[in-house]
């Protein structure tokens, strides 16, 4: 029977791939920065235009600057308009079909014309959309031209680096008159055992025909390995226009999606006229049910846990806006390792892929929508669209996204001004509604700035299904008192700062980063514009990392928490100005590299015995340093130094670091930490010589099949024992063999006005990186090359697999 029904399935699939064409439209556009008010038209001479493929942002190629009018908390970058043109062809073959162009993000003001049709305008930066191109096309080899103009000259319109331009990507989808709707897919499991799960599917089905027909529409689930595991076959009638097609079956014995093992399925489903295959399309998802509860907080799959979050803005460092699947899963990839279970997307619409990341690798993922409603926060920004455009971009948004199983909570907003008053009930009623006709699966939060309950006039709707506080740590305690009865999630905490590898003392001593409101930058701070590491500032609405997770670890009620930011982004650089010109926030810096802070997570957060001794041991002779270790899984930690004992550091009641004071010796420091008496990890830092070597260290080989591969090359200055150079800031020449391109570099020093786009970088406490990727379509091997004036030469071979 097994057999069969695999046959079956395979014949299905085989006879229906050529009735839906989902092409990759990212390649062979041009490009004018600049406003062409003839551009839109098809004769338009486009030959001088800039070629390129997408994902484009064009604000990351361009010089930082002072006066940019986005200020140095949109990244010092400019923004302006451009225009985007593509030549194509359409087979006659596609003559009587339906053909449109779907695009996952153009910052901002996008407007798209089709041989000179408008086809419409999305103010909206972050929303999905797409346009039907099927009356204005052209066949039988007769070009067509789709023009695109992007308008982010209007500055600031956020509070954070946004990009510019057709950021994310394109795809020209060819199907049938009768076939599921963009986005016309949901599937939900309402009832859940480790028995069985029910299905239910709701399916958008366009018809344009002149009469009714009969269709027969079957889905088939299919396993991880690729085999069936249910069958489903339904007729309906097919009506002109547009019908709703709903279905229920169950999966027995499921495999459930959990952040530890996160298990999908595929659902295939396929319209049949006259038993000919019309439309076929292709969803994941995952099964897996959860529970936020008043007293024990937030359970996955029957099983409690704590949300360990962190909130990410969507550049993605010397990359900018341009989403880069590579990019995505390297970050995710260094908070897994971290123990981070949930992103935050802050605070807009995220990038599909993305979510298709977190549904891979295991993630929770609140959904935000929207910085801001009627009442703005910077001059330009969606607050003058958002009476016209918000209930298009929040449906948009929910359809898109709700068959992630990553995803479990949606936030209506970040830190809204029409909480302070009236205007803020009927607001946020009308949004959660919005939310509840789309999906009633998922709780509706918004990120609370005002936590009395008194003064929220957004709680006071009584419409949001958890209370999402940001920052304000010393009510947490007695959230139940003031919120009786209520779910509590914190949605953005923290605002600690820090910079790699810079370290201040004493270090028991907290600074608060500007110190007070109103204040926007510091008073004093460093010239050199870095922030201790040692977790001992923070800006002064927030916290040290230690003080939030003590209180959160503490209370079972509290559910968990996104800490703000996992890592550095682009923009708002607090405490400083220009040239500060990325924030000071992250866990991780902007080039990807670890914070002190990013151990102590670990420690709190993985199973996984750890040991991380900082800082670094190049000081003056004789100056007093302060020693910090994060351990877990041990009782105790001993330090050494130069074979001398300096004391057993034990953690004593609520601490999550151990701390000596020690009088600097060149040498080697060195940490064991023990359970029971015996060791279980031990770690040494030595007195690094002067810069010998540059070290280069490829994260992983490119591989052949995807074009848009990117290799994550890190840079360490060594000494002649291959120790770290701590201070070291070398400036190092890069170039390539081979066919490929370095995209990127990057040091992750905040206030470093060099271009992302050069093909030198300066290191920045002994560490840079460099991001490479092959030519499209090549095999050969790439060399890159690594040259500093005062240091020998070094090479690495990537390979392309």
């Amino acid at each position: 029977m097994q057999k069969t029904l695999l046959f079956i399935t395979i014949i299905i699939a085989l006879q229906a791939t050529a009735q839906r064409s989902i092409v990759n439209f990212n390649s062979g556009w041009r490009f004018l920065l600049g406003n062409d008010s003839l551009a839109f038209q098809p004769s338009h001479n486009d030959t001088k235009w800039h070629q390129l493929s997408l994902p484009h942002d064009w604000s990351i190629e361009l010089p930082f600057s002072k006066t940019a009018p986005a200020t140095n908390q949109g990244g010092a970058l400019p923004g302006g308009i451009g225009w985007y043109r593509k030549t194509f062809t359409v087979p006659t073959t596609s003559k009587n079909k339906r053909i449109t162009i779907e695009f996952d993000g153009i910052y901002r003001n996008s407007e798209v014309w089709i041989n000179g049709h408008y086809l419409g305008k999305r103010p909206s930066g972050y929303s999905s959309f797409q346009y039907d191109l099927t009356q204005h096309l052209n066949y039988n080899q007769q070009p067509n031209i789709i023009a695109v103009k992007v308008d982010n000259s209007q500055q600031p319109n956020s509070r954070w680096y946004t990009g510019s331009g057709i950021y994310r990507n394109v795809r020209l989808v060819t199907t049938n008159t009768s076939y599921i709707s963009y986005n016309g897919v949901f599937i939900c499991t309402p009832n859940v055992t480790k028995f069985k799960a029910d299905v239910v599917l709701n399916l958008e089905i366009r018809n344009f025909v002149t009469r009714p027909f009969y269709s027969k529409i079957q889905s088939v689930v299919y396993n991880q390995n690729g085999k069936p595991v249910v069958v489903f076959n339904s007729n309906a009638i097919a009506a002109p226009f547009e019908e709703n097609v709903k279905q229920c079956f169950a999966i027995n014995n499921p495999k459930l999606w959990s952040v530890d093992k996160p298990y999908l399925y595929k659902l295939v489903t396929t319209i049949y006229q006259n038993n000919i295959a019309v439309d076929q399309y292709s969803t994941k998802f995952g099964i897996r049910y959860f529970n936020f509860d008043v007293n024990k907080g937030f359970s996955l799959n029957g099983k409690y846990m704590k949300i360990k979050g962190v909130c990410m803005h969507h550049d993605l460092g010397a990359l900018g806006a341009a989403i880069n699947v590579s990019a995505i899963e390297r970050q995710l990839r260094i908070l897994k390792e971290m123990g981070c279970n949930a992103i935050r997307t802050a605070h807009n619409a995220p990038a599909p892929e993305l979510l298709d990341a977190c549904d891979r690798m295991g993630f929770l993922v609140m959904d935000e929508a929207f910085d801001m409603w009627k009442k703005k926060k910077n001059k330009y920004d969606y607050y003058s669209d958002f009476a016209e455009w918000h209930k298009q971009d929040l449906e948009d948004q929910i359809k898109r996204d709700r068959n992630h199983p990553s995803v479990f909570v949606w936030s209506i907003g970040n830190e809204i001004r029409e909480q302070f008053d009236s205007t803020g009930i009927a607001i946020t009623k009308e949004l959660v509604s919005i939310v509840k006709v789309l999906d009633t699966t998922r709780p509706v939060t918004a990120a609370l700035s005002e936590w009395n309950p008194e003064k929220n006039f957004m709680y006071k709707a009584d419409a949001l299904d958890l209370v999402g506080l940001n920052y304000h740590h010393e009510v947490y305690a007695d959230f139940q008192k003031h919120f009786p009865g209520k779910k509590f999630i914190g949605t953005e905490t923290m605002s600690a700062l820090a910079s790699r590898g810079h370290y201040d003392m004493p270090s028991d001593s907290m600074r608060f980063w500007p110190q007070k409101s109103p204040m926007k930058y510091v008073e004093g701070g460093n010239a050199d514009f870095t922030v201790s590491a040692y977790d001992n500032v923070a800006a002064y609405w927030g916290s040290s990392h230690e003080t939030t997770w003590k209180i959160i670890k503490k209370y079972d009620f509290l559910s968990g928490l996104f800490v703000w930011t996992g890592f550095d982004y682009l923009g708002e650089p607090t405490p400083y100005p220009y040239p500060a010109r990325s924030s000071y926030f992250g866990i991780v810096d902007l080039a990807g590299f670890p914070k002190d802070a990013y151990y102590m997570y670990q420690s709190e957060w993985t199973d996984k015995p750890m040991l991380h001794l900082f800082p670094h041991w190049n000081w003056k002779i004789g100056q007093t340093v302060d020693v910090w270790a994060y351990y877990n899984n041990a009782d105790e930690v001993e330090l050494f130094l130069n074979g001398k004992s300096l004391g057993v550091k034990r953690k004593e009641n609520d601490d999550l670091h151990v701390m000596w004071r020690v009088e600097y010796k060149p040498g080697t420091l060195k940490a064991i930490s023990r359970k029971n008496r015996k060791i279980v990890l031990a770690k040494e830092i030595k007195t690094a010589d002067t810069p010998y070597a540059i070290q280069l260290r490829c994260d992983k080989n490119i591989s052949h099949q995807a074009n848009n591969h990117i290799s994550f090359v890190t840079v360490t200055i060594v000494d002649k024992n291959g120790n770290i150079v701590p201070n070291a800031d070398n400036a190092i020449q890069f170039s390539l063999q081979g066919q490929g391109i370095i995209v990127g570099v990057d040091n992750g020093d905040p206030a470093n006005l060099s271009s992302f786009k050069a093909s030198d970088c300066k290191a920045y406490n002994g560490k840079c990186l460099v991001m490479i990727k092959k030519e499209r379509n090549s095999k050969d091997t790439l060399i890159l090359k690594a040259q500093s004036t005062v240091l020998p030469t070094s090479l690495l071979q990537i390979k392309v697999e």
